[in-house]
């Protein structure tokens, strides 16, 4: 068997945002978000499920899958495989946009159900050891929570390194299917309970049509592509910055070592100096 890389945000919305995922989403929900006892979520409908007309096209760098639960409540859940700039602010005014157009003109504001923006990033996002980061409304000083009703959590695939045999809680699991299916040839066993079976059964290469994988096997190529281009752009901008170091430090060596001993120190050549002295 093959399955798909669950981190390419296609396939993250085929497995958890097809018409057939509810009860994967509800267990997938339940086991990162964390809800307090006895409000754990119970049903949900996905909003604008998986179709494989959602694939055309490259532009957008995410895909994300909207449930709204049995209480109102609405959570927003998002697979990013690119540190594209704007990444943090669209996914507050997401958050935000889904919160403020759920009212109709004159509706009261009591009205308004929470909102939750789930993330997962395929890179580092926050300087911290933390693989899950929450952020709510809080008083600067004190620390005083205004409202809960919306909560960005991030999860950072990077920082998750357990192995099968280190999988205990069913947050685990879930964590491991997304960053590891698509190297996997079978089910783990740690892995083979119901839920994560049939998120194994939608990612399965076999149940996939030619189209969706010609589609999903696209999305691979303009990830690759982006991820080379993001890699070239900071290497360009180190050696930008190495050259800018040298360069300051061959003007600092000029009124105590000749030129010849400049260029020997610091691997310019001749000719650099020689403008430097000058002026140049």
């Amino acid at each position: 068997m093959r399955f798909l890389d669950v981190k390419t945000d296609y396939a993250f919305k085929k497995v958890f945002g097809s018409a057939e995922s509810k009860p994967i989403l509800i267990s997938f929900l339940n086991a990162l978000i964390g809800f307090p006892e006895g409000r754990e979520v119970t049903d949900l409908t996905i909003v604008d499920p998986y179709q494989i007309p959602m694939l055309q096209g490259m532009k957008d760098t995410y895909v994300d899958v909207k449930a709204t639960l049995a209480d109102g409540g609405q959570v927003i859940v998002e697979m990013q495989v690119l540190n594209v700039k704007g990444f943090e602010q669209r996914i507050l005014y997401n958050a935000a946009k889904s919160y403020s157009r759920q009212l109709r003109e004159g509706e009261d504001y009591t009205l308004l159900n929470p909102v939750i923006a789930l993330t997962l990033t395929d890179f580092t996002l926050f300087e911290t050891d933390a693989l899950c980061s929450r952020f709510l409304l809080l008083e600067k000083e004190r620390f005083i929570q205004y409202r809960d009703d919306i909560e960005l959590i991030f999860f950072e695939l990077p920082k998750f390194t357990k192995d099968e045999a280190q999988l205990v809680t069913i947050q685990d699991k879930w964590l491991y299917f997304v960053k590891n299916a698509g190297r996997l040839n079978l089910v783990p066993k740690a892995l083979d309970e119901v839920p994560i079976r049939e998120a194994f059964a939608i990612a399965n290469t076999a149940a996939l049509s030619r189209e969706e994988l010609e589609q999903q096997e696209r999305r691979h190529d303009f990830i690759r592509l982006q991820r080379g281009a993001q890699a070239k752009a900071f290497e360009d901008g180190q050696a930008a910055g190495e050259a800018k170091v040298i360069l300051a430090v061959a003007r600092n060596l000029l009124p105590m070592l000749d030129d010849e001993a400049i260029t020997a120190a610091t691997g310019l050549s001749l000719e650099t100096v020689e403008r430097l002295r000058t002026g140049g």
